[in-house]
Formats: structure tokens, C-alpha cells, sequence
């Protein structure tokens, strides 16, 4: 069995990927979304549909900077609760 590291070092693993969900309520709502986005640009003239998708693709943006904080946050976190758990003077160092 390979372990973590291994696979982090062969890129096996990266920290920044996971799989998507794909609930029923998910897929429900994803289809919404879409079906709602096909009204409005039906119903717009071409000169705003344009317009629409552009500030559909900041709201995108926007949510891959919150995507990568909360990466970030997340792994400093893990990085936190190791440290705590090498360093408690209470605790005997396993080998």
C-alpha cells in the first residue's frame, strides 16, 4: 500500500482536486440553473446575453479565489493540528 506521501510526490494525489458532487439534489439544482440561464438569454437581446455571460465568468472567478482559500485555510489547519499533536508535552512521542 502506497502512502500519502508517495502518491503527493508521483502526483498521484493532488491536494487541490475533489471529486464533484453528484447527489440527486445536486444534479436537481445544476439543471435549474442552466434551464434558468437558457430563459433569460432566449429572452435577451444578443448584446446583453453577452454581457450576462461575462459576469456569470467573474462569478466563477470570484469562487475559485474562495476555492483556493479555503484550500489554503485547510491545509494550515491540518498543519496546526500536527504540529499540536508532536509537540504535547503531555503525550509520548510515538515512533
Amino acid at each position: 500500500m502506497r502512502n500519502i506521501l508517495h502518491d503527493l510526490y508521483y502526483g498521484c494525489k493532488a491536494g487541490y482536486e475533489r471529486r464533484p458532487v453528484r447527489s440527486a439534489e445536486n444534479i436537481a439544482i445544476n439543471y435549474r440553473i442552466e434551464a434558468e440561464k437558457r430563459y433569460f438569454e432566449e429572452k435577451m437581446p444578443r448584446d446583453d446575453v453577452i454581457r450576462f455571460q461575462a459576469l456569470e465568468s467573474l462569478y466563477t472567478q470570484a469562487h475559485e479565489f474562495d476555492e483556493i482559500d479555503a484550500y489554503v485555510y485547510g491545509f494550515k489547519l491540518g498543519v496546526m493540528l500536527m504540529f499540536t499533536v508532536f509537540t504535547d508535552e503531555n503525550e509520548p512521542m510515538i515512533n
